[in-house]
């Protein structure tokens, strides 16, 4: 929700300065005429009061969203890379989701009859779940070639990581079309 209100105030600035620099261009170029010019300044100091309050109200709405971005800009991020944390005896070990669903890729793709092959990991209670999507050559039997896809990958996953595997979960999303010609003779 917050990134939505961020672009938004995003784009609502990009206008407001955009128009701001090319009402500046304007009068630096003095396309508009100094008379025009001269208008404008009297009627801010003159008696109306809309005007002054519209141009404050407008000047605070810029300086809070600049501060917003500012903000944004200098902030550490907390929404950095996820990762399983261990504290061992020596300190602590951070292995990111991104190894975790590289290891279970490498494991699975040495499966024989598996083409293409994506990953999701989550993190539950009671270990890891990993969540695989196959492409498979359908050559072989499926529900042999998942489950040693299953094993392979938490063997792999626990062996070198040293985290738990509670779950592998293997869809298989398409079988590769491999299309054979026969040659005719005639």
């Amino acid at each position: 929700m917050i990134k939505i209100v961020d672009r938004l105030l995003l784009f609502i600035y990009s206008l407001i300065i955009g128009s701001l620099s090319v009402i500046i261009l304007a009068l630096g170029a003095r396309w508009i005429p100094q008379s025009v010019t001269n208008a404008w300044v009297r009627e801010l100091y003159g008696s109306q009061i809309w005007l002054p309050a519209t141009l404050i109200a407008s000047s605070l709405v810029v300086f809070l969203i600049s501060l917003r971005f500012f903000y944004v800009s200098v902030k550490r991020g907390n929404a950095s890379v996820p990762s399983i944390d261990q504290r061992t005896e020596y300190g602590d070990i951070r292995i990111s989701m991104e190894t975790v669903e590289n290891l279970a890729l490498k494991a699975a793709g040495k499966q024989r009859g598996v083409k293409d092959l994506k990953a999701r990991i989550r993190i539950v209670e009671a270990g890891l779940e990993i969540m695989l999507r196959a492409i498979v050559d359908g050559e072989s039997s499926i529900p042999a070639l998942t489950e040693d896809i299953q094993r392979s990958v938490k063997d792999h996953v626990e062996e070198v990581t040293g985290i738990p595997v509670a779950d592998v979960t293997v869809y298989v999303a398409n079988i590769i079309q491999t299309q054979t010609f026969k040659s005719r003779v005639e």
